[in-house]
């Protein structure tokens, strides 16, 4: 295979001169370097590697070819080599000067970069190799080639083998899926042996596992799937945005912390392929990686994790202040505190044929996953919330054309107006405003699907390869006892809104986030009211913390501690 390319552009000979220098002195083992000083001479190299069939991993433009020819070179670059990241490379007193800002702004808004960085100011520039290097570490993981990708070979792409990749996907993990009868498909299961079982997975470290449940699959990773103890400070139900802060929280201030989730990290945050309004991310930050990155601190600090189970009950120890809370397993644990974090899944479509091709085409949740495997094909997306809007930029670097779909007469009732940019001008993107799905379907895997018009209820059939569906959130309440107390939707009522829509039964009254059963708090997307925002989430993942202290002052000042 040809080595990946990384491309430069720039229109001054000395600039562009120091630049290849500097990549080729860093990268030039594993990369080729090449340089251009016009647009015209960056396409010609462009339509020769996709030509040669030779990827290219970054693409670097000098700011001030960022104009309507540069635009140009951008948008050809993505149409030529659609997986590469494009990043702008300004001066360091280019910084302050705002219509340079706006511009940068606008290009990324509009797909035709990914972010920008400084010109290298010396040899090495490690601040410039840094940005460079998480550039390429993006490009890898989109090509399925990241260090630690998990491998999973399947006859197709629904059944099994689809069940296999939620596992990994709730789990954060980097995957690759291929057919048996492709050609890494065959090699993989050559590698396995002649009576190899479908689905197979191909771990890093080369362990095979043939149709693993989700349990073996989940400790082969290295997660735990079973408490190391029973007894604790803290115990956190739901492993999402809200309940990994509070576990980083918990643990990093001396609280034995468990969490226990009946799937994997992130939450419905791993969906998202793109979330670029997470404060300290200037380059945005994927769902998955940012649980990834959320897990380990937490786990460093202490805490603790147990997936695949769930938790089944709540309630009290008689005579005792201590809570219990019971797991699937069978075990019960026994804590000061509880904090439920649960969070809440996209509701179902509810069209019979439609939910019968799940995994085949039929898709709840983002795309990150199945996004390599829809190259040159019709998709459709329904919701109007962020992360739809982040799904379709994410589909459009594969897809010939992603469609959205909006029960809402606009955009703007729903998502924010940096991606709202980003979507209107991103090419291959269609919205449909007042529109829903109302029926389709297809022999093996999604073929066609009928939308209707909200306004004058007129229906058509178009054709289609994929439709995802982020459609409205459903708490992951209902396994809790009565005790507490949620409204209409199923979401739990926490602090003030008790005293106005439940009873509290202390005489001191709740602390913001707590629920209806003392010492049991609430955070995250299952509370009422919440703001289904990733920073939101965090935030009350680390307030829920400084109210335990409050609350143990008051009941118990003495930590069960570490083990």
């Amino acid at each position: 295979m040809p080595r990946p390319v990384i491309v430069v552009v720039d229109d001054e000979a000395h600039r562009l001169a120091g630049l290849e220098h500097e990549l080729e002195d860093r990268y030039g083992r594993n990369y080729d370097v090449r340089g251009a000083t016009s647009p015209a001479q960056v396409i010609a190299c462009f339509e020769e590697l996709a030509a040669a069939e030779t990827e290219v991993a970054v693409l670097l433009v000098a700011l001030p070819l960022l104009s309507a020819e540069g635009g140009g070179l951008l948008d050809e670059a993505r149409r030529l080599h659609p997986h590469s990241k494009r990043a702008l490379v300004i001066s360091w007193s280019d910084t302050g000067d705002r219509e340079i800002g706006d511009a940068i702004f606008d290009a990324i808004a509009s797909g035709h970069i990914d972010h920008y960085m400084l010109q290298p100011a010396g040899h090495p520039d490690e601040l410039f190799h840094h940005a460079v290097s998480g550039l390429l570490l993006d490009w890898t993981e989109a090509q399925r080639i990241s260090p630690f990708t998990v491998h999973v070979v399947g006859e197709s792409w629904s059944g099994r083998a689809y069940e296999l990749r939620s596992v990994l996907g709730r789990c954060a993990m980097p995957h690759a899926f291929w057919l048996a009868d492709s050609e890494h498909g065959r090699a993989l299961v050559t590698r396995a042996g002649p009576d190899c079982d479908l689905p197979l997975v191909v771990l890093p470290d080369g362990r095979m596992l043939r149709d693993p449940s989700n349990t073996e699959l989940t400790a082969a990773t290295g997660s735990s799937v079973s408490p190391e103890r029973y007894e604790y400070d803290l115990v956190i139900v739901g492993a999402g945005p809200a309940g990994l802060s509070a576990a980083v929280y918990g643990a990093s201030e001396g609280f034995s912390t468990l969490v226990v989730d009946e799937g994997g990290i992130g939450g419905q945050a791993t969906s998202s392929s793109l979330i670029r309004n997470y404060l300290g991310f200037p380059p945005g930050v994927s769902g998955r990686r940012l649980a990834q990155s959320a897990y380990a601190q937490a786990w460093m600090f202490g805490a603790r994790f147990v997936l695949m189970q769930r938790a089944t009950s709540l309630g009290r120890d008689e005579g005792s202040e201590e809570l219990l809370v019971g797991l699937s397993g069978g075990g019960v644990l026994r804590t000061r505190a509880v904090l439920l974090a649960t969070g809440a899944s996209y509701r179902r479509l509810n069209v019979p044929e439609i939910d019968a091709l799940t995994g085949a085409g039929v898709y709840y949740g983002g795309a990150t996953s199945e996004a390599p495997g829809l190259w040159g094909r019709d998709v459709y997306i329904v919701g109007g919330a962020n992360s739809a809007g982040q799904a379709a930029l994410h589909l459009a670097r594969y897809a010939r054309r992603v469609t959205l779909l909006v029960r809402a007469d606009s955009l703007e009732a729903g998502m924010s107006d940096y991606l709202v940019r980003q979507v209107r001008t991103a090419p291959r993107v269609d919205v449909r405003v007042c529109s829903e799905v109302v029926g389709g379907g297809g022999a093996e895997h999604l073929e066609q699907l009928v939308l209707r018009d909200r306004r004058d209820g007129h229906e058509e059939t178009v054709a289609a390869d994929a439709l995802f569906l982020l459609i409205g959130a459903q708490p992951h309440t209902g396994w809790l006892p009565p005790e507490v107390a949620r409204d209409e939707q199923g979401f739990v009522l926490t602090g003030p809104d008790l005293e106005r829509r439940a009873r509290w039964p202390l005489e001191r009254s709740p602390f913001h986030l707590e629920t209806s059963v003392p010492s049991v708090f609430a955070v995250g997307d299952a509370r009422h009211g919440s703001v289904k925002r990733v920073a939101s989430a965090v935030g009350e993942g680390s307030v829920a913390i400084q109210l335990l202290h409050q609350l143990f002052d008051i009941t118990d000042p003495q930590p069960v501690g570490r083990p």
